[in-house]
């Protein structure tokens, strides 16, 4: 069935919403299960404003590559955002690939609260760009 920007923009965005209530949810059972879903969360609200934009990309590099582009060396968003990007990504890669990394529960919380900042940037600027609300 075919589908329209916005309908993939919305999907997308419930994604990184169900990603953020699993970072939640396992932060005081599985700190690496949380990392890894707060990490999605930030992943899947990004794709989300590239959907809109009509552009995605097909590895979490290019993801990268292509959101710092469009939107950081734009001007459009802060550099806040893809440095909240990058920490993520460094964070969840030590996590899921390294033996015995440690991350205490306040570094897995900050993740959690920098997941929740990008999405509401990511909700804010698509409702002021596109006049979707999210």
């Amino acid at each position: 069935m075919p589908y329209n920007k916005e309908d993939l923009c919305r999907y997308r965005y419930e994604q990184a919403q169900n990603a953020l209530a699993s970072a939640k949810s396992n932060l005081t059972t599985d700190i690496k299960t949380s990392l890894n879903r707060s990490y999605y969360s930030i992943l899947y609200a990004a794709k989300a404003l590239l959907a809109m934009d009509g552009k995605d990309a097909n590895s979490h590099n290019g993801l990268f590559v292509v959101f710092s582009r469009e939107y950081i060396k734009t001007g459009i968003l802060e550099k806040e955002y893809a440095d909240i990007i990058k920490e993520a990504s460094m964070i969840r890669d030590r996590s899921d690939y390294m033996d015995f990394y440690i991350v205490s529960r306040e570094e897995a919380n900050q993740q959690i609260e920098n997941a929740e900042r990008f999405l509401e940037e990511i909700a804010r600027y698509i409702s002021h760009k596109f006049g979707l609300n999210l």
